[in-house]
C-alpha cells in the first residue's frame, strides 16, 4: 500500500503529524491508527474466508486479485499457448527495420537520378535550387531572358 513513499515524504508526514497533534498526543494517535488498520485487515480476511466458504470447494484456488480486470486479462492471456506462439514468431524490431530500410531505399532511389550532373535537363523538370541565370546558361538561352519569355520565380510557387 505504501510502497511508493520515499524518505522525504515520510519525513514530511512525521513533521506534519508532530505539528498537528503535538509531541504529547502523537504516540496515542499512532496507536489508534495502527489499531484501526489491524481491525480493517481482520475484517477483510474474515470476509474473504466467508466468501470462499460460500463459493464451495470448486473455487478453493480463487484469488481476489483476479477480480482486477488487468490481472484477469493478464492471467488469461498468459495461459494461452497460441498467443505465446504468436508472440515468439513476431519480431517487432525486425519488422520496423524492414519498413525503415524500404522507405530509405525509395528515398535514395528517387534522389539518385536528380542528384547526378549527367541527368538530362528536361527529363526531371527545372532544378529549383539553381539560380535562373545558371539555368538559362545551361539551356543555352541568354541570362537576362527575352522580354516576351516567362521567367521562373522559385519563391512565387
Amino acid at each position: 500500500m505504501f510502497n511508493d513513499i520515499g524518505a522525504l515524504e515520510l519525513v514530511t508526514i512525521v513533521v506534519l503529524a508532530i505539528l498537528v497533534f503535538g509531541p504529547d498526543k502523537l504516540p496515542k494517535v499512532i496507536q489508534d491508527v495502527t489499531g484501526v488498520v489491524r481491525k480493517i485487515r481482520a475484517f477483510s480476511d474474515s470476509a474473504k474466508q466467508d466468501i470462499r466458504s460460500e463459493l464451495g470447494p470448486e473455487f478453493k484456488d480463487f484469488e481476489f486479485e483476479d477480480l482486477n480486470p488487468k490481472a484477469f486479462i493478464r492471467k488469461q492471456l498468459g495461459e494461452n499457448e497460441d498467443l505465446k506462439e504468436i508472440r515468439s514468431s513476431f519480431d517487432l524490431r525486425k519488422e520496423l527495420n524492414d519498413v525503415t530500410d524500404a522507405v530509405n531505399s525509395k528515398e535514395t532511389d528517387a534522389a539518385a537520378p536528380a542528384a547526378g550532373p549527367s541527368a538530362a535537363p528536361g527529363a526531371t523538370g527545372p532544378d529549383l535550387l539553381k539560380k535562373p541565370a545558371a539555368q538559362a546558361a545551361e539551356l543555352g538561352a541568354p541570362p537576362g531572358g527575352s522580354r516576351g519569355s516567362a521567367r521562373f520565380d522559385a519563391d512565387a510557387t
